[in-house]
């Protein structure tokens, strides 16, 4: 029982740092997209929902990795993980 508890943890934990790692990764293609300089990883994202949608910097700094992965389901359309990062 135990075992099974644990495997589930670690999947989910896994799941989530994969999700927070193709995020970040993201961030720097898209800052290299929209010309932002000295902005990479979770700060060019935070920055572009910032910008796109006129929210405030604290909610949109609270936000999910799932509620940002949702938010930039279109952006992210095609997008992959280039090869030097998988």
């Amino acid at each position: 029982m135990k075992n099974e508890k644990y495997e589930i943890l670690h999947r989910l934990h896994s799941a989530q740092g994969d999700l927070a790692y193709s995020l970040a990764v993201f961030g720097d293609t898209l800052a290299k997209r929209e010309k932002y300089k000295n902005l990479g990883g979770m700060d060019a994202i935070h920055f572009y929902l910032i910008q796109k949608f006129h929210w405030l910097p604290r909610d949109v700094q609270s936000m999910s990795y799932e509620d940002i992965e949702l938010v930039l389901h279109q952006e992210k359309e095609g997008w992959k993980l280039p090869k030097d990062a998988v």
